[in-house]
């Protein structure tokens, strides 16, 4: 197969689909790898390291095009540049499907096989593929960090001659991938930790990182996890008991980091106005998921907002703000995944019925073909 990888074009993009290790590993694959000039210097890798593993380097998008059967990239395509792309391309991106709109459209009228990375199902066999774990991963790293920095206080406990420094309280609200890697960063900096979430399982995974666990544990709490792992959406009398349970909590916090995202809805609200104003000045939320309406109504894109001396970070691409360990783990995830659509003589064969494959499938042919977009 000819793979394509072009430069990320959606503002605040610093990741790339490609690493010169994994090229190295394509090539060695027996694939023709061309590499857009440019599309890994923000991310610390100039064209030289992907050309000296055997990728050929194009001037522009168009030239890295022609002739490709498979575009890598990082995001889904804008639906002009979709319509930009040779007719029958094979997309695999982090598609944001349940949020394309003209995009499909675009997909299907040039008959593009789009695959979303997001739709990697949660099963065994394909963790090496999932590429919403390994970028949450991440960003729940970084989101600790921001929160830490914008603090502007000492995480740890501090016992000096001239007195004790109070460890600085840290309350993680969402207890899964990113939560989880909050949760430990926390700790590692010395933060004194508590975690919540609506799915049973979190209990002990939060209780495992040294961090005490607090939530309504009642009937629906018990039923609160998807078979594929994820937070269902509680009912409007649970969140009001487990608002209340948490209010008094955040009042007495440093630092919330809010991560709580429903696939294909919009963020639920964990830390409301008046919730913000029991906080005292000078400490900080940060919300992981402004990028789907917010866990705080106050929170806005990309911004840090003050209300009354609490500093409301929203961050909607926090694992660009590591590109380099982003955009390698993410080539390894594409790395796992392409073999199952590459036929024994190495062309592309999306002709299979692998679960996998069908799962990220969403449009082929001209049509949408996936069933979670459908219904």
């Amino acid at each position: 197969m000819k793979l394509t990888i072009l430069k990320e074009t959606s503002p605040g993009e610093t990741r790339v689909a490609a690493t010169p290790e994994s090229v190295k590993k394509l090539v060695g694959l027996g694939h023709t790898v061309t590499i857009e000039s440019g599309a890994g210097t923000v991310a610390g890798f100039p064209d030289k390291a992907f050309s000296d593993e055997g990728a050929t380097i194009a001037k522009t998008a168009a030239t890295a095009l022609k002739g490709a059967d498979v575009l890598l990239k990082v995001r889904g395509p804008s639906a002009a540049e979709a319509a930009k792309y040779p007719e029958g391309l094979t997309v695999i991106a982090l598609m944001n499907p349940f949020a394309m709109g003209d995009v499909t459209d675009a997909l299907n009228a040039k008959k593009l096989n789009a695959l979303a990375m997001e739709f990697t199902p949660r099963i065994t066999r394909a963790q090496s593929m999932d590429a919403l774990s390994s970028q949450s991963n991440l960003a729940g790293y970084r989101a600790m960090i921001e929160g830490a920095q914008i603090y502007g206080r000492a995480m740890p406990m501090m016992m000096t001659a001239a007195g004790t420094v109070a460890p600085a309280k840290v309350f993680v609200m969402g207890a899964g991938v990113a939560g989880l890697q909050a949760i430990a960063t926390a700790r590692r900096l010395g933060g004194v930790v508590t975690a919540t979430d609506v799915r049973p399982a979190a209990k002990e995974q939060v209780a495992s990182l040294g961090a005490k666990f607090i939530a309504v544990e009642n009937d629906e709490f018990k039923e609160a996890e998807t078979a594929g792992g994820y937070a269902k959406e509680m009912s409007d009398d649970y969140k009001k008991q487990q608002a209340e349970l948490t209010a008094a909590h955040i009042a007495k916090q440093d630092i919330v980091i809010t991560t709580a995202l429903i696939p294909g809805r919009p963020a639920p609200v964990l830390v409301n106005e008046d919730m913000v104003k029991s906080m005292r000045p000078g400490s900080v939320i940060v919300d992981m998921a402004v990028a789907a309406g917010g866990n705080c109504p106050l929170s806005k894109p990309d911004e840090v907002v003050d209300v009354n001396g609490v500093k409301i970070a929203g961050f909607s691409n926090l694992p660009a703000r590591l590109p380099a360990d982003s955009s390698s783990l993410y080539a390894k995830n594409l790395l796992a995944f392409l073999p199952l659509i590459t036929a024994e003589d190495g062309a592309l064969n999306l002709d299979t019925d692998d679960e996998i494959v069908t799962a990220m499938l969403l449009t082929r042919g001209g049509e949408t073909v996936n069933e979670r977009l459908k219904s």
